[in-house]
């Protein structure tokens, strides 16, 4: 059995409030895993690109605000 397979079944068997425990920690945990992503992506300039994109489209007026 595989790792990802032995942790869907521990889950399924994890008692309601444990349940609940390991959804907030891994809710957190994978927020944080995409934040170093993001600023990963941010600081190396992948995302420069579609910045540039987003500011070209928003001064030809093909933005709306929220």
């Amino acid at each position: 059995m595989s790792t990802v397979e032995e942790i869907r079944t521990a889950i399924k068997r994890l008692p309601r409030k444990d349940l609940v425990r390991f959804r907030k920690w891994f809710a957190e945990y994978d927020a944080g895993v995409w934040d170093r992503q993001l600023e990963q992506d941010v600081t190396s300039g992948r995302l420069d690109s579609v910045a540039r994109e987003a500011l070209r489209d928003h001064r030809a007026g093909r933005t709306k605000a929220l």
